[in-house]
């Protein structure tokens, strides 16, 4: 079959001619890179994805297909994904079905035959775009205004898009932790590793109050990550500062953050984010743990930080990323709270970041007695 051309303009009226796979039709979001050099399921299946296109910086993808046990939510949240080139086969013992049947039956678009190198550079120095893609139309001045017309990353709130619609629970064989989990679009990896460390999971709608947390009498709460803008949740921020000041008035509640959840805690807690240039999406970070000294290899994706200049004498900087000296990491001085902008439970390194899990439980112990 011929393929179909596919057009990406950007907000600024540069122009990316390729082929379609996948499903075809259009697309629209913030055209973000992602330098992993595999992981494509884990990174299509990532709630904080949603309301961005994701460029792979790897030229050859979609040669290990998609299996159904790597998900790590309950479908695509990208809204389109941008390669060099699409393995036509696939070849992997768990795989079910290739990358472009996948992107077909989930309703996402896929571009194909670009520069990738040079879109890469142009994020790399204008920054983060925003961006449509067609199938179906090739003027590009109707494109660039469709892509100019794409509500901006900042001040957006997309955690109401990816948060489960009912609180559940996970239970775990001789629980040793209750643990109420907040879903800003949590991995399923992390709830694994939850369960791993001896916690029994309440799963709880992003916009569970206070209130209904304490109602629970957690040993701990969970943070999880997301998509947006930190700042744009406010309901999430004001449920954190509330459990907070409960830890600091009533009991010990221990509060553990990642990525989103980090974020939020940060703002919770007296700080500021701000918007990265171009944001950080790969598998390869190196993050200098300052107590220790050690440097673990990180899997990162978010579009946000917390400002360095803006922690309070209360948050201490715990971890610090050495490609552009970003804070990685906070821990609250007297409150058993703490947060990491990483993913430990990705696993790069490959097991790295995996003491975080541990660290929370020894809070939850201390909390108990």
């Amino acid at each position: 079959m011929q393929p179909t051309r596919a057009t990406l303009v950007l907000e600024n009226g540069s122009v990316y001619t390729g082929t379609a796979f996948g499903h075809q039709g259009e697309a629209s979001g913030e055209v973000v890179f992602n330098t992993s050099h595999t992981g494509y399921q884990e990174i299509l299946t990532d709630p904080s994805y949603a309301g961005q296109m994701v460029l792979m910086t790897y030229p050859l993808i979609g040669n290990y297909g998609f299996n159904p046990t790597d998900n790590e939510s309950r479908r695509i949240w990208a809204s389109a994904f941008i390669v060099r080139e699409i393995s036509n086969i696939y070849s992997n013992y768990e795989a079910t079905e290739s990358l472009d049947d996948t992107l077909k039956k989930a309703g996402v678009l896929g571009l194909a035959g670009i520069d990738t190198r040079k879109l890469v550079r142009e994020i790399r120095e204008k920054g983060a775009m925003r961006g449509f893609i067609s199938t179906t139309e090739t003027n590009t001045e109707s494109l660039q205004k469709k892509a100019q017309a794409i509500p901006q990353m900042t001040g957006r709130d997309l955690v109401k898009t990816v948060t489960c619609s009912e609180n559940y629970t996970l239970d775990t064989p001789n629980a040793r932790y209750h643990v109420a989990a907040f879903d800003y679009g949590i991995k399923t990896n992390i709830l694994r590793l939850l369960q791993n460390a001896g916690c029994r999971v309440t799963v709880l709608k992003a916009g569970t109050t206070a209130e209904e947390v304490i109602a629970l009498k957690p040993d701990g709460v969970f943070l999880s990550n997301g998509p947006g803008d930190p700042s744009a949740v406010d309901y999430a921020i004001a449920a954190i500062r509330s459990l907070a000041d409960y830890s600091r008035t009533t009991r010990p509640l221990p509060i553990f953050g990642i990525c989103l959840g980090h974020q939020l805690l940060a703002l919770a807690l007296g700080a500021t984010t701000y918007k990265l240039k171009f944001g950080h999406h790969g598998s390869n970070h190196p993050v200098k743990n300052m107590a220790t000294k050690s440097i673990e290899i990180t899997s990162q994706n978010h579009g946000f930080a917390v400002s360095m200049d803006s922690l309070p004498d209360s948050l201490a900087m715990t971890h610090l990323n050495l490609y552009d000296n970003t804070v990685e990491g906070i821990m609250h001085s007297e409150l058993p709270c703490f947060s990491v902008q990483y993913h430990p439970e990705a696993a790069p390194g490959p097991h790295d970041s995996h003491y975080l899990f541990d660290e929370f439980t020894a809070m939850m112990d201390q909390a108990k007695n």
